[in-house]
């Protein structure tokens, strides 16, 4: 075995580098039934195909003799390691390949723990480094002891972070000696300078959700349509079942026809699932959401959550430029808001940036004001040509298609749309309410949308650059959009219908240095030089 050594830098006795490891053996028991999953339909048609002789039998054990080999293979023939700088994961079952994951690309470590891997005391380790697509560098360690996850994710989180805070000693060595030369405002912390170290701080927790609180899951009106999702997939497995099985198309047929002329059978099904939907959407997000825990583990911000498969996921503090606070139409009167962190270089932000699930608006910005900074500032309202834009957009294309159906006689048709109008009013009413945007003098804030409306509040910092954007029917109205483009989250972030003097006003108040010289400034004055 190579003479594994110090972390470079540490001093002697430090943390060790990990030398290569197996995964846990007690992942025999698993693999090759999630192998033999996707063999099933094939054994089976093996004794089908045999008569279910002998013989038949014979071979299907030969198939999943076969399977436990090779996974037991796979698992002897796999190691990971940690050397120097990066994460190394080896695989030599048939060809030898090495998987690399640089220690400063690590954004997050998280740990799941499905059903049957809990069963046995094991769990999935996946590092996260924020890239996306077909090359994206994500690594998997299925499956570790849930104390092995634990040792390695705080092993990788710790290389990770002396690895990005040796990088940012380098950078400030490099300012200063720049700054040496170039005067005072050269050596002026950037915006991605690297913030107060928490490594040391004792762990935190932030947030608890009380099992009570789950039933404001079904308010969002996602988790409402679960029925009819899983009707979608049952009805899926049906046709792929009447496949495999060889039913003919005209017996399908027969069936559908069987159905239709029964309608009573869609209007009781149809009955059976709009009245499931708050019962069964509330189980899965409480399946989802169960135990849903916050903590504060040094520089990593951590949310647990799950009934079933129990995930963890970790956000890097110093990467964490904001959070939105959504709350749907359903939501509102209950008084209940989701949080949602905004990091830079975050893969999947609509699941692992989740922060907190649907609590009371109180308690939520209450934990964000621990967890991250408050922001209590109200929103400045938009000028009223902002409420007639949302006025006109709910109410005008139902309008005309009233007229329409009305001309040619469509009369179901137009009164539906003539409803539909009516009903426009109070949404183009509420969108306007939503709209609002401010800075504090450090933090910004930005708010649009009406069945789904989110707030995101971020660091003035955070901001990279700004596009300015006037439609013809804007520009008539007097408006724009102003949209705030950040290094992180979705990228930029809108105050939609601002005033144009508003709008200009709220970019120059962030960043005065960028905005102010393209302030329209007086016309000079006339050339007398004949």
């Amino acid at each position: 075995m190579p003479p594994w050594g110090t972390w470079p830098g540490q001093p002697p006795g430090g943390p060790q580098v990990l030398p290569p490891t197996r995964l846990s053996p007690r992942v025999l028991l698993i693999d090759p039934v999630r192998t033999l999953k996707s063999l099933f339909v094939p054994l089976v048609g093996v004794l089908f195909v045999g008569g279910f002789s002998p013989r038949s039998f014979l071979w299907a054990g030969l198939g999943i003799v076969i399977t436990v080999v090779y996974t037991s293979l796979r698992w002897a023939t796999f190691t990971y390691q940690v050397v120097g700088d990066r994460l190394e994961l080896n695989r030599a079952l048939i060809g030898r390949s090495i998987r690399t994951i640089p220690l400063d690309r690590i954004r997050g470590v998280d740990i799941s723990t499905p059903p049957l891997h809990r069963l046995l005391g094991l769990a999935v380790l996946r590092v996260d480094t924020g890239a996306s697509g077909a090359g994206a560098q994500e690594g998997e360690l299925n499956a570790l002891t849930i104390g092995q996850a634990e040792r390695v994710r705080a092993l990788l989180l710790q290389r990770a972070a002396a690895t990005q805070a040796a990088e940012g000693v380098a950078a400030d060595a490099r300012v200063e000696a720049g700054a040496a030369g170039a005067g005072p405002e050269a050596g002026a912390a950037s915006p991605g300078a690297v913030g107060p170290d928490r490594s040391a701080e004792p762990e935190q927790v932030l947030a608890r959700v009380p099992r009570s609180w789950l039933k404001y899951g079904p308010l969002s009106g996602a988790y409402l349509l679960t029925p009819f999702a899983l009707l979608a997939g049952a009805i899926g497995l049906v046709f792929q079942a009447g496949q495999e099985l060889g039913i003919s198309a005209s017996t399908a047929r027969s069936i559908g026809e069987w159905i239709l002329e029964r309608p009573y059978l869609l209007v009781g099904a149809a009955v059976v699932l709009v009245l499931a939907m708050p019962l069964v959407g509330g189980v899965m997000y409480a399946i989802f959401h169960w135990d849903f825990t916050l903590r504060r583990r040094g520089d990593f911000l951590v949310a647990e959550r799950g009934l079933i498969t129990r995930r963890s996921v970790s956000l890097e503090h110093q990467r964490v430029r904001g959070y939105e606070v959504l709350d749907g139409i359903g939501e509102r009167p209950a008084g209940v808001v989701r949080l949602r962190a905004i990091v830079t270089g975050l893969g999947d932000s609509s699941s692992r940036g989740q922060l907190l699930p649907a609590t009371p608006r109180p308690y939520a910005l209450d934990t964000m004001a621990q967890a991250i900074w408050p922001f209590t500032l109200p929103l400045e309202r938009h000028p009223p040509a902002a409420l007639r834009r949302r006025l006109f957009r709910a109410i005008a294309p139902w309008a005309l298609v009233a007229v329409i159906a009305f001309a040619v006689g469509w009369l179901i048709v137009a009164f539906a749309a003539v409803a539909l109008a009516l009903l426009g009013i109070p949404l183009g009413l509420d969108r306007y309410r939503s709209l609002g945007h401010t800075f504090d003098g450090e933090h910004l804030a930005v708010r649009s949308g009406s069945l789904r409306r989110t707030q995101a509040n971020l660091e003035g910092r955070a901001v990279v650059g700004w596009t300015i954007r006037q439609t013809l029917f804007q520009r008539q109205a007097g408006v724009m959009t102003v949209i705030a483009g950040v290094g992180a989250g979705s990228g930029g972030y809108s105050a939609i219908d601002v005033g144009e003097s508003q709008g200009v006003d709220f970019a120059a108040k962030v960043t005065p240095a960028w905005i102010e010289p393209f302030r329209t400034s007086s016309p000079p004055p006339p050339n007398d030089k004949g």
